[in-house]
């Protein structure tokens, strides 16, 4: 099946398909572990046993997602040896330490709080069992900050020298951490992580309301997953913007492949819509354009002009086609989570949140959108860096070990067989779970309170709670 593909193709598809299978797992658990801190502090603030009810009930997933997304991440840094021996050596004097960074900080502080997230509620006593889930919470977001300033750094080098051997080497490490397309990319991550898992949220509340529309849980997680869908939403697009801006200041090749942009328009751009990159040609086949869109966009000028790939040498084009169709769908599928928002701020001021039933088809349908969407973010960035795995300094070719196709096709076959073995059993094991309803009386918590127990942690009043809004 392979046969045809060289091995650096070969090595390429091999870390492409890990690491899409691990993303969606931090892509998720990032988003759930803050979500699960904040039910957790709904319920020590208010005492609304529902709070409990749906952290022990998004807890068990978030336990199956974690592990999933370190499993599958250990697999990636093995291929740094074995399939990309070159730039390991290259660049690992500047990638080796922030990846160390991660495991020291992030992975540490996970790992040390985890089972006391997990199984010390009846054990460790309300506020130190919070105090553990606001620490996976954060170490979550501190490893995002890490892996993403190395890939970071890799789009867009700074505060590095050149030594003797050939070997990067960190001159400053602010301006390495923090390079110019760092926080553009890590604000555009994570929200695209609570979205993500605003997503799954949404469409598990909405399965089980148009089961049972009186079920306190599933209304619960539907309100709280649609006015994150609400707030982050129209927030993404504008980062994302923001991030586009500085893409086309920093990769602009990139962007000209995202835009379609084979020629250079000196009086405005055309934002084309749709069409077929066509490589060899340089130019979009049947394109559907909305004339001088793009400069618009991109310089906030209907006449501004942009520069096209017929600037750059051909050998330093990105796959254009792929590039300008992830783009697309990323944001395509973000446009329909601002519709989800939009619409769902709508059901809530007519009061039919709870019943409007094509709402809860719609949420349900989006669901996965948001895994869609990071991957498709993902090929986006990665694929439109290319031909380089350092952006401008070190290309692809010159970064893989001297293999033979045979062997990193024989172990591209062994991956897509054992991860789609083991992880879809997790994925199915998940969907199980989610397929039951959550219910009162099923935290198994000792001593929970509730708004019928007499002792809450809060005065009960006959007045608003503060979580009214979530009811």
């Amino acid at each position: 099946m392979f046969d045809q593909f060289d091995a650096i193709f070969l090595a390429r598809l091999q870390f492409a398909f890990t690491v899409s299978f691990h993303f969606i797992f931090p892509a998720f658990s990032i988003g759930l572990a803050s979500y699960l801190a904040v039910l957790e502090a709904l319920w020590l603030w208010t005492g609304r046993e529902v709070f409990l009810t749906l952290f022990k009930y998004w807890l068990k997933i978030f336990a199956i997602a974690f592990a999933m997304g370190v499993v599958s991440g250990i697999v990636m840094s093995y291929q740094f040896g074995t399939n990309w021996a070159v730039f390991s050596d290259k660049a690992g004097p500047v990638i080796g330490p922030l990846m160390a960074y991660e495991v020291m900080t992030a992975f540490f502080l996970e790992a040390g709080f985890l089972g006391v997230m997990l199984f010390g509620m009846n054990k460790v006593g309300r506020t130190l069992h919070f105090v553990a889930t606001l620490a996976v919470a954060t170490g979550t977001f501190i490893s995002a900050f890490w892996i993403l300033s190395a890939n970071s750094w890799m789009q867009t080098p700074a505060g590095y020298g050149i030594n003797e051997a050939g070997q990067f080497i960190a001159q400053d490490w602010l301006k390495v951490i923090f390079n110019p397309s760092f926080p553009y990319r890590l604000v555009h991550t994570v929200i695209a992580a609570y979205l993500t898992t605003s997503l799954v949220v949404g469409a598990t509340g909405a399965w089980h309301l148009l089961r049972d529309r009186d079920n306190e849980g599933a209304r619960v997680m539907f309100s709280m997953a649609m006015w994150m869908a609400a707030i982050a939403a129209p927030v993404q697009i504008l980062v994302g913007d923001a991030h586009g801006l500085n893409t086309l200041e920093h990769q602009p090749a990139k962007v000209m492949a995202m835009e379609g942009h084979y020629q250079s328009h000196p009086d405005g751009a055309p934002l084309i819509l749709f069409g077929l990159p066509d490589q060899n040609a340089a130019s979009v086949r049947y394109q559907i354009a909305i004339p001088k869109a793009s400069s618009l966009i991109l310089k906030h000028s209907l006449d501004a002009p942009l520069a096209g790939l017929d600037t750059v040498p051909r050998e330093n084009w990105p796959p254009v086609p792929v590039v300008f169709w992830s783009f697309r769908i990323m944001v395509g599928l973000g446009m329909l989570m601002l519709l989800l928002g939009v619409v769902s701020l709508i059901a809530r001021m007519r009061g039919s949140l709870y019943e409007w039933k094509p709402l809860h088809r719609f949420a349900i349908a989006m669901g996965p959108s948001g895994f869609v969407a990071v991957i498709a973010g993902w090929v986006t960035t990665e694929v439109g860096r290319q031909p380089f795995t350092v952006y401008g300094l070190l290309r692809t070719v010159q970064s893989a070990s001297p293999l033979d196709a045979p062997a990193v096709a024989a172990s591209l076959i062994a991956f897509i067989i054992v991860y789609f073995a083991v992880f879809g059993a997790g994925v199915w094991y998940i969907l199980r779970l989610l397929s039951h309803a959550p219910h009162r009386g099923e935290s198994g918590i000792e001593g929970a309170p509730t708004r019928t127990a007499g002792i809450t942690p809060i005065q009960q009043t006959d007045g608003p709670s503060p979580s009214g809004a979530f009811r």
